[in-house]
């Protein structure tokens, strides 16, 4: 593919089916702008949405675990907050807070003061429009270096009430059966580590002329 997969365009995204990882993408830090998939390392799912809504809680577009490596659902966008801190190409922080936003239906990865339908947990929603939500769609990425490695596994932190982005393994019936439960948790443990998998890895720039704010 001409010019490497940095270089396809965000419209192509949800036709992706698997790892896109050109000559050009050498291993190293997840930057902003990159579209990729993120699998949860204790129950081995990778967090997803749908245009489905929770039929309790807040009502919301619901966020689920799936095992399926190859769904053209489980797509997010690495961005900033709406202040336009996060600028294409570069390296995210270990410490920064960031969007993650759903590709292909626009909206952020979201929690809030409502129960999780199964585990009794804090609910995770997708919410929003177009990438633009509210301030409870800010999340810390919390890991050990100066950068979010891409085999690193790291955790995902509430700004507005500190739970991990987590799953403890609980599965869905109908409509969406075998799908597992994504929820917010207070403790840091291992349920709540993640690790960026396939996706569309925007290479850094050493030019910050070139960056294009999101």
């Amino acid at each position: 593919m001409r010019g490497g997969c940095r270089l396809l365009p965000l419209l192509l995204l949800a036709l992706l089916r698997g790892p896109c990882r050109g000559k050009g993408v050498a291993p190293g830090a997840v930057t902003c702008g990159s579209v990729l998939k993120l699998l949860n390392t204790r129950h081995s799912v990778r967090l997803h949405s749908h245009e489905v809504k929770y039929g309790s809680g807040s009502g919301q577009q619901s966020v689920t675990g799936v095992e399926a490596s190859d769904d053209a659902n489980s797509y997010w966008r690495i961005r900033g907050k709406s202040d336009g801190s996060c600028q294409r190409g570069t390296p995210v922080k270990c410490g920064q807070a960031i969007r993650l936003t759903h590709v292909n239906t626009g909206k952020n990865l979201h929690t809030h003061h409502f129960p999780s339908p199964l585990s009794n947990n804090q609910e995770v929603s997708a919410f929003g429009d177009d990438g633009e939500g509210d301030d409870l769609d800010i999340w810390i990425v919390q890991c050990s270096g100066t950068h979010w490695e891409r085999d690193d596994a790291v955790r995902f932190k509430h700004v507005g009430t500190d739970v991990f982005l987590s799953i403890t393994g609980e599965q869905y019936g109908h409509p969406i059966r075998g799908q597992r439960e994504v929820h917010g948790m207070t403790s840091a443990n291992h349920h709540n580590y993640w690790k960026a998998m396939e996706g569309v890895f925007i290479k850094p720039s050493m030019d910050p002329s070139k960056h294009d704010e999101l």
